[in-house]
């Protein structure tokens, strides 16, 4: 049967509208468990909740401690922080993808769940950023210091042979030292330092906690080593720099994977984030006598760099 030329283009034009709205048929309930009420996991649910369309109904719980009965009808929850993460996987059978977590802490939370409760279908996007975008951000942000010191808990499972290889292919040395215990972290600290051209920070919440972050940056300064921090509060407490994902950009990653979810019921496999940010002291650089580039045109050298290892 054939349509009339007029006809056939209004289906088309209507195939075409509708196209999006086909990706989300069938509706989905959504849970956004949060950590708790601060601001990086408060502005994480309002961006994500502004980025769904609306046939998805979306709630958001502050750690309630136990899960509410209207949360165990969901279709998928999105957890925000470990509490979250924990309470999720313990408490529900409903697929869960957690977001703003530390790629260690997620894999020793599965490692301790029992083969008796197994953890229900769950994937994260990592709070931490890929090795090599790290490695590329101090390249291009620091090309003179090419000795990286690194202090690292028993429980960040961090493959350092293969870190040592990575940096040496970038042309610098890797300083790493476990810390076994909370006393050997300032003379560990020293000891990095003392070797260093640069501190490199890791979501490792036994080192760089509250509690020390101050102390280790006031040693770093006295030992005239900059220090590479996890977030833009981290620059404003006196980092050096920071390359980092905010939660705004964390959300947007969910959402998009939700709408993978809401096609095939299926969630991907666990990611490192996609989109990233860049910080900068100018004020701290100044202090060190470093000259620091923008995060403009840090972010260009790190494309250059990307775009030569492709070999285009």
């Amino acid at each position: 049967m054939k349509f009339p030329g007029p006809l056939m283009h209004a289906m088309l034009l209507c195939a075409l509208v509708l196209a999006p709205v086909a990706c989300w048929a069938q509706d989905l309930n959504l849970v956004i468990l949060l950590s708790d009420n601060t601001a990086p996991y408060l502005s994480f649910a309002k961006k994500l909740k502004d980025s769904l369309p609306a046939s998805v109904q979306a709630i958001v719980l502050e750690y309630p401690g136990q899960l509410p009965s209207s949360a165990l009808k969901a279709d998928l929850i999105i957890t925000a922080g470990m509490k979250a993460t924990e309470l999720a996987a313990t408490q529900s059978s409903i697929p869960v993808l957690a977001v703003m977590i530390p790629k260690s802490s997620y894999e020793r939370m599965l490692a301790q769940q029992s083969p008796q409760n197994p953890a229900p279908s769950i994937s994260a996007i990592y709070l931490d950023q890929p090795w090599d975008r790290q490695l590329d951000f101090v390249r291009a942000a620091l090309p003179d210091r090419i000795k990286i010191g690194l202090l690292y808990g028993e429980e960040t499972h961090i493959d350092v042979a293969r870190l040592h290889q990575d940096i040496a292919h970038r042309g610098g040395s890797l300083i790493a030292r476990p810390i076994r215990s909370a006393k050997g972290l300032y003379p560990s600290l020293e000891s990095v330092l003392k070797d260093s051209d640069v501190l490199l920070a890791i979501p490792d919440s036994a080192i760089y906690s509250s509690n020390n972050i101050r102390n280790i940056l006031l040693t770093s300064y006295r030992y005239r080593i900059p220090l590479i921090g996890l977030s833009q509060s981290y620059v404003n407490a006196g980092a050096l720099c920071a390359i980092f994902s905010t939660p705004e950009q964390l959300a947007e990653q969910a959402s998009t994977t939700t709408n993978l979810f809401g096609q095939t019921k299926k969630l991907p496999g666990s990611k490192y984030p996609a989109a990233f940010s860049i910080a900068v002291n100018q004020q701290v650089a100044q202090s060190l006598g470093i000259e620091l580039p923008s995060p403009e045109a840090i972010r260009n050298q790190m494309d250059k760099a990307k775009l030569k290892e492709h070999g285009r």
